[in-house]
């Protein structure tokens, strides 16, 4: 049912205006004066908001060029009884969708409201969409080492160079083929994705390089590979350290030579491709175990971009949050939901082992789960889960090594320290027995934060 969010401050007109509203079938809202509607529109997602221009403390106007920040795909709807051409321009100009003059007319009214409903709908829906389609998001972040990233991206996308993406599962190497390709030369060409690790071993050949009918028993007809699918744009090679050494020898000469041989085939075919790996190994590992081959690292690794875990970059929780939130709000086409800073504060405390998809997955959670704003509560009996509640066991297997362990429960254990003296840093160095300079040094590590 579409929501209308309906501003004047003259209650008989709310009143009929309301009646009318509600027995076309629409859910409404109300709001006596513009500061009011403005903290609603800021709280909720409404359809369309029907704003009176004349009202006291805050007029139309001022409602609707600050309302368009916090909710631009809402169409507004400009009311008044004092109307002319040049304030109906002006309205437009500040993104209202219509102007109607009191008292409006019943029948131009109901279209107006409908045909706003109808593109906003449109709006949201196109948004999705295009995000589905694209499958591309922001890499969001404003870190140093996510600046750093986008600082690499911009410089290295123009060209043709290899790139050699690594990090840890769920931290968005993905993300960064995707920015690399759509910023290249070659983003009018298709980026196609391999995904080494869950193609068998005996037809990652034919995946990447295809083969002729009749090179083996269910072969029934000639099949182009990836390499050729890709040409005149990217091929993104994921888990490229699961690949088979014999797979490896023919990627070396596809990359020597821009040539390839189908399975079965005799056939040299050029193929102009521009490979972007991505693995979650250390490869210069892999080789010294004789997995991977020394000559193909060399070769993917013309440019090298490190993906930090989230827990290397926990400043950056807060905007990755808040930003989930908001889209599965809009995909689900739920009221928009806040989170509250004790909230994110609890979420940058947490181990997130899953990294960026695991906090995505969070996140989605707490939208299905929780009120309107999301508490500090929330959160630990969503998420966190204090730590008295889990077995020691559990605890244990959160973490991979010992130095990943003794960081996370150090920056816990100092954070509960400040918060516990109101952040006086000289009384808590005395309690921690340590110099001051050392616990700055701690607060910068660990990017603590006053809550």
């Amino acid at each position: 049912m579409p929501t209308i969010l309906l501003v004047d401050d003259e209650k008989a007109i709310r009143k009929t205006l309301k009646e009318i509203l509600e027995y076309e079938n629409y859910k409404v809202d109300e709001a006596e004066d513009g500061a009011t509607a403005l903290e609603k529109i800021q709280n909720n997602n409404y359809d369309v908001v029907l704003l009176d221009i004349k009202m006291p403390k805050m007029d139309g106007m001022e409602v609707l060029e600050k309302a368009k920040e916090h909710a631009p795909d809402t169409s507004f709807i400009m009311i008044s009884g004092h109307g002319n051409i040049e304030t109906a321009i002006e309205a437009t100009k500040k993104g209202a969708f219509d102007f109607i003059s009191k008292p409006p007319d019943l029948n131009r009214l109901l279209i107006t409201v409908r045909n706003a409903t109808e593109k906003t709908n449109l709006v949201t829906e196109t948004k999705i969409l295009k995000r589905k389609v694209s499958n591309t998001r922001e890499i969001i972040g404003e870190s140093e080492s996510i600046q750093k990233i986008k600082d690499t991206i911009e410089r290295v996308a123009p060209t043709d160079a290899r790139v050699l993406i690594t990090g840890e599962n769920g931290t968005g190497k993905e993300l960064v083929a995707r920015w690399i390709h759509e910023r290249s030369n070659r983003n009018k060409g298709p980026m196609i994705e391999v995904n080494c690790a869950a193609i068998p071993s005996e037809l990652i050949e034919s995946e990447l390089f295809g083969h002729e009918k009749g090179a083996f028993t269910s072969a029934l007809k000639q099949k182009l590979g990836k390499f050729e699918q890709a040409s005149g744009g990217t091929l993104f090679l994921d888990e490229i350290g699961d690949m088979s050494m014999e797979a490896q020898a023919k990627m070396l000469r596809a990359l020597q030579e821009g040539k390839i041989t189908r399975v079965g085939g005799e056939k040299d075919i050029s193929v102009d491709v521009r490979v972007v790996a991505a693995t979650n190994k250390d490869l210069l590992e892999e080789v010294d175990n004789k997995k991977f081959r020394l000559d193909l690292y060399h070769r993917l690794s013309v440019i090298l971009i490190h993906v930090p875990s989230l827990n290397n970059r926990r400043s950056d929780i807060p905007l990755l949050a808040e930003k989930f939130i908001r889209e599965i709000c809009e995909e689900y086409g739920a009221n928009k939901k806040n989170i509250l800073p004790k909230a994110l504060t609890e979420l940058e405390n947490y181990n997130w082992t899953g990294n960026i998809r695991e906090l995505r997955n969070v996140c989605e959670r707490l939208v299905i789960l929780c009120a309107d704003k999301i508490t500090e509560e929330d959160v630990q009996q969503y998420v966190t889960m204090p730590i008295t509640k889990k077995s020691t066991t559990d605890i244990f297997e959160q973490f991979k090594d010992f130095h990943e362990f003794k960081e996370h429960f150090e920056r816990l254990f100092i954070q509960h320290r400040l918060k516990a003296n109101d952040w006086n840093i000289s009384k808590t160095a005395d309690e921690l027995n340590i110099q001051r300079s050392h616990l700055y040094n701690k607060i910068e590590k660990f990017e603590l934060k006053r809550g």
